[in-house]
C-alpha cells in the first residue's frame, strides 16, 4: 500500500528567520510558535510565525497547523504584548507571518475545545489592535480556514506575496470539491466566474481586505532584496495607521466587488433604525 507523505512547508519559518535578523528571539513552551521583538527604523516590532513542528503533542498539528497548543499559546503571548505596553504611548506593532494550511482537525482537538483556543487567539489580537497596537500580517503561503482567522485575519493591515503558492480560502481544493461534490477541475473552472470560490491571490485581493500585494523574487527563500520590500512595506503600513489612529476595519468594504456587502448593511442600519 503507498503512503503519501505530505511536505511541511518551510516558507513561514524562512521569513520569519529573514526577517528577524539581528532580533531578540522570544523563548516559547512549544517549537511550532516563533517569536521575535526587534526593530526596523526605530520602530519597535514583535514578529510572530507559526511553523511545521514533526514532534508536536498532537499529531493533527505537525504540519504548521493551528491547534490546540498554537491558539492558547498565541493568545499567551500576545496579551503579554498588551499588557507590557498598556501606559505607553507608543504601542509595539506587531507582525503574523502566515504560512497555515488549516486548523488542526482531530477528535482530541474537538473534545478539547480547539474553537476556545482559537477564538481566545483571535480575541487577543482583536484586543491588541483596538488598544491601539499596529498589527500587520504577510501571507507568505496557505492561509487556509480557522487557522488564518486565529492567526492573521484580524490585522489592521494584510500584506501577500504575489506568488501561486499564496492562497486564501475556507478550505483546501479537495476538501472543497468533497462538499460541493464536484471535481477539483469543476470547482477551479468555477472559481473563475464566482472570485470568492478562486484560491489565488490576485482574485482574493479585489474582495477588498488586502492592503498591499508585493513583488519578489523567491517567495521560497526570501533575497535580501525581498527582505527589503517587505520591510519597506510593512514599515509603510504601520506609519499609516498611526498617523490615520483608525482601528477597525472598515475599509475592507472598499473592495471593487464588495458593494453588495455595503448595501446589505445599509438596508440593515435602515432596517433597524
Amino acid at each position: 500500500m503507498n503512503t503519501t507523505v505530505v511536505q511541511a512547508s518551510s516558507r513561514g519559518r524562512n521569513w520569519f528567520n529573514a526577517l528577524t535578523q539581528q532580533f531578540d528571539l522570544i523563548e516559547t513552551k512549544i517549537d511550532s510558535l516563533l517569536i521575535a521583538d526587534g526593530q526596523w527604523a526605530g520602530q519597535a516590532i514583535r514578529v510572530f510565525a507559526i511553523v511545521a513542528d514533526e514532534h508536536n503533542a498532537y499529531p493533527r498539528a505537525r504540519q504548521g497547523e493551528v491547534g490546540l497548543l498554537e491558539g492558547w499559546s498565541l493568545a499567551q503571548a500576545i496579551d503579554e504584548v498588551i499588557q507590557a505596553d498598556q501606559n505607553q504611548s507608543e504601542k509595539r506593532s506587531i507582525l503574523c507571518i502566515v504560512d497555515v494550511p488549516s486548523q488542526a482537525y482531530g477528535r482530541r482537538e474537538e473534545v478539547l475545545g480547539i474553537h476556545q483556543a482559537l477564538a481566545a487567539a483571535v480575541d487577543r489580537y482583536v484586543t491588541a489592535r483596538l488598544a491601539g497596537h499596529p498589527v500587520i500580517s504577510l501571507l507568505v503561503g496557505k492561509s487556509m480556514s480557522g487557522a488564518f482567522l486565529a492567526h492573521g485575519y484580524q490585522a489592521n493591515r494584510i500584506l501577500a506575496l504575489k506568488d501561486q503558492g499564496v492562497m486564501v480560502h475556507a478550505m483546501g481544493k479537495e476538501s472543497a470539491a468533497r462538499v460541493t461534490l464536484r471535481t477539483v477541475e469543476e470547482l477551479e473552472a468555477l472559481a473563475a466566474e464566482i472570485l470568492p470560490m478562486a484560491y489565488d491571490i490576485e482574485s482574493y485581493s479585489t474582495l477588498g481586505l488586502l492592503s498591499g500585494v508585493l513583488q519578489v523574487e523567491d517567495a521560497e527563500q526570501p533575497t535580501l532584496a525581498d527582505v527589503s520590500t517587505v520591510k519597506n512595506a510593512v514599515l509603510e503600513a504601520i506609519q499609516e495607521i498611526q498617523q490615520q489612529g483608525v482601528v477597525n476595519l472598515k475599509h475592507r468594504l472598499n473592495g471593487e466587488n464588495r458593494r453588495a456587502s455595503k448595501q446589505v448593511r445599509e438596508r440593515l442600519r435602515e432596517q433597524w433604525a
